[in-house]
């Protein structure tokens, strides 16, 4: 059953990386990784907020955690994605691109947990 709740967050969590991947290109352009950088940090924020949410204020059973965590943001999130997309800026010389999306990644990333684990204990 646990497995079958994965697959299900996983289909889930592709679905809508697709969507909001493909939204912030039409809305800022295919010039920088902008759609892996949304759903990263998006997705940072909601596992932050959901985590603290699911752990000490709505005691959300741990299979319903392993589908949203493991699962649909699992698969939301895409580090695989930046990896090729920063490794690509690098071969295509684009030193300055490449350290902002690093930066960028993991800094507004580490502020969306933060922030998502707040905004759930304001909650």
């Amino acid at each position: 059953m646990k497995l079958l709740l994965i697959g299900i967050g996983g289909f889930i969590g592709a679905v809508l990386r697709y969507l909001v991947s493909g939204w912030a290109h039409q809305l800022f352009g295919e010039q920088f990784p902008y759609g892996t950088l949304a759903v990263n940090v998006l997705g940072s924020f909601i596992l932050g907020l959901f985590l603290y949410l699911g752990e000490y204020r709505l005691m959300i059973a741990p299979q319903y955690r392993q589908l949203a965590a493991i699962g649909i943001l699992g698969a939301f999130t895409t580090f695989s994605t930046f990896s090729y997309e920063t490794l690509a800026l690098l071969q295509e010389s684009l030193f300055r691109q490449a350290v902002l999306n690093v930066a960028l990644n993991f800094g507004l990333g580490l502020l969306a947990v933060w922030g998502g684990m707040i905004a759930a204990k304001s909650i």
